[in-house]
């Protein structure tokens, strides 16, 4: 059954219009005594203002400035965050929530085993007053200042964990591949998985290697260079 059309006075209209930015409960309380419309509810009211597009401007956010009716009210006792069942789970005045981490805390990387420490560094990413940074490149610089371009910190023994900076030495990263072994470094034994005592064979075999190529390298350049001038 079709609902049967609410129709509405010039007047009333102007009215409705008048009270469009009231609370749409107000406004149809008022609209209601003053022009004695019972039959119009809040949902017809509603649409006929949406309809005209009679807004009230509100939507919902709260206003830059707006104060809460309840700042600086205590909830009464027994009820809310006062409940006792609330309290059981509340933070303690004091506690500590078990992950907080401080500066010089440390964690160990569970994929590649490196230790990770938190310094008084500013976090490029968020500007947080502390980051997480390797711990052995940390103690390493502190030691003997920033690394040179183009190298890397490489662990002598197998445990990584080991962060004393004589544990490290510094490698131009093009020597990483014959340390690690596959493609043409197959054949090679990685330096990691080797015996401790031949790890200081492997890595001088790789250094000579390394110095060989770039000697062979650097020759070859010159050689093109001259036969193009």
């Amino acid at each position: 059954m079709k609902r049967r059309q609410i129709r509405y006075s010039a007047d009333e209209l102007a009215f409705i219009q008048s009270v469009a930015t009231w609370r749409r409960s107000d406004a149809l309380q008022a609209f209601s005594q003053k022009f004695r419309r019972d039959d119009v509810n809040l949902s017809n009211f509603n649409a006929l203002c949406k309809r005209k597009g009679w807004m009230t401007g509100r939507d919902g956010r709260m206003n830059k400035g707006n104060v809460p009716h309840n700042k600086g009210k205590p909830c009464p006792p027994g009820v809310g965050g006062r409940h006792p069942n609330a309290r059981k789970t509340q933070f303690r005045k004091g506690n500590e929530p078990h992950n907080s981490n401080y500066l010089g805390h440390e964690r160990i990387d569970p994929k590649d085993g490196y230790v990770y420490m938190s310094v008084a560094e500013t976090n490029p990413h968020t500007g947080y007053e502390r980051r997480y940074v390797l711990k052995h490149l940390y103690l390493w610089q502190q030691a003997n200042g920033p690394l040179s371009d183009g190298h890397c910190l490489k662990c002598l023994s197998s445990d990584r964990t080991n962060c004393d900076p004589a544990n490290w030495e510094p490698i131009p990263r093009a020597l990483l591949p014959r340390l690690v072994g596959g493609n043409r470094y197959r054949n090679i034994l990685p330096f990691d998985n080797a015996p401790d005592e031949l790890k200081p064979v492997i890595l001088a075999a790789a250094k000579l290697d390394h110095r060989a190529r770039e000697a062979r390298r650097g020759l070859t350049t010159t050689s093109i260079k001259g036969r193009s001038e």
